[in-house]
């Protein structure tokens, strides 16, 4: 028996024209039904679209950021594209591709074969969705309630309900702290499907950049000496630096910060809408400011192993002007570590967007497809 007080969860199928819209509206009226016995406690109500979104061949980045658009103009809450188009990250081709950060997942048609196309692609939409709401792990043919226990079923329960609850429509300073408030489960296990921090690691440019302002700063005497000096105030204010400078390279260079489209003149599409935009917004800020300040905390190991091996205690102490002691060495080693991580803002600077992108928001790719 459906819930009454279940919030509705509206999902965007968009579908190149062509063969692509021809099956999404066969598979529009089954939908529904499939995703609430996947993922009982929300009304699904499901919204065809044809869109090609892009012309040509485009990075999967694009596809995503496209669908996104397209999601905010529609006041969805999820968005699934079915595109005619290839799909391939940086690294290695794509079937299917989820992003929880964005609410929406892309799959690719040609790579589905050319046998059950139509049966596999509504499994897909259907597994997809799953993964977005943070319930990927579960098979399909079993029920969130029978595969993980109650607890499990809850916590789901609870972000379907913040997924399609729209916030008030309070002003000001207090929209945005009523929106993560509002929706903190939701937030929390977007900003964990992103794996934050594994973000330096994704960023190859940047991390050469650190080690070797960090190695730089090791062996300059200036900055043994401005490490005695600066005490450790100035030394927090100069890491909280450096992790600020490259969390605004990586935000503004990348284009990471969304805009809210032009305000619709649909009141609950505009409410929706700005929920959406405050929401990523939220995840993508938290997602670098612990991705980049677990970059500064390896760094800081790094450079404290480079202190303690690597520059000789007597010629420390005589350059400082007096006996050195362990907390002289972590003084070296906090801002060494900030140099370092302001050296990764310089080189953040030269990643690519795509490589940004993929590196701050986590592609998860449907393994039933990929495998």
């Amino acid at each position: 028996m459906e819930d009454a007080d279940a919030a509705t969860v509206v999902v965007g199928l968009v579908a190149s024209p062509g063969p692509a819209a021809e099956m999404a509206q066969t598979l529009v009226d089954g939908l529904a039904d499939q995703m609430g016995d996947r993922l009982p406690g929300a009304k699904w109500t499901i919204r065809v679209v044809a869109d090609r979104l892009v012309d040509g061949p485009a990075p999967l980045h694009q596809l995503v950021s496209c669908t996104r658009r397209r999601l905010l103009d529609g006041g969805w809450q999820l968005a699934v594209f079915l595109t005619d188009l290839p799909l391939q990250t940086a690294r290695r081709p794509v079937v299917a591709h989820a992003s929880s950060a964005h609410g929406v997942a892309v799959i690719s048609l040609p790579a589905l074969g050319a046998v059950g196309v139509q049966r596999r692609a509504g499994e897909a939409i259907v597994r997809l969705v799953a993964v977005l709401v943070g319930d990927g792990d579960t098979p399909v043919d079993v029920k969130p309630a029978r595969a993980n226990g109650g607890r499990r079923r809850d916590a789901l329960l609870r972000r379907l309900r913040e997924l399609g609850t729209v916030a008030g429509d309070d002003r000001g300073a207090g929209v945005v702290a009523g929106v993560v408030s509002g929706n903190l489960r939701l937030l929390v296990g977007m900003l964990r499907a992103n794996r934050p921090w594994r973000l330096a690691v994704g960023l190859s440019r940047a991390l050469v950049a650190a080690l070797a302002a960090g190695v730089f700063a090791l062996v300059t005497n200036d900055v043994w000496q401005l490490a005695d000096t600066f005490g450790w105030v100035r030394q927090t204010l100069v890491g909280a630096g450096s992790v600020a400078a490259v969390v605004l390279t990586l935000l503004l260079g990348a284009d990471l910060w969304e805009r809210a489209p032009p305000r619709p003149t649909d009141r609950e599409v505009a409410r929706s809408t700005r929920e959406q935009v405050i929401l990523l917004n939220s995840v993508t800020v938290t997602t670098l400011l612990i991705g980049v300040f677990a970059l500064y905390c390896a760094l800081f190991v790094i450079t404290l192993l480079g202190v303690l091996l690597l520059v000789p205690p007597g010629l420390h102490a005589s350059t400082l002007g007096h006996p050195i002691g362990f907390s002289d060495q972590v003084e070296l080693a906090c801002l060494a570590s900030a140099l370092a991580t302001l050296g990764g803002a310089l080189g953040a600077g030269l990643e690519s967007d795509e490589t940004v992108r993929e590196a701050a928001y986590a592609y998860q790719p449907d393994r039933s497809l990929t495998d």
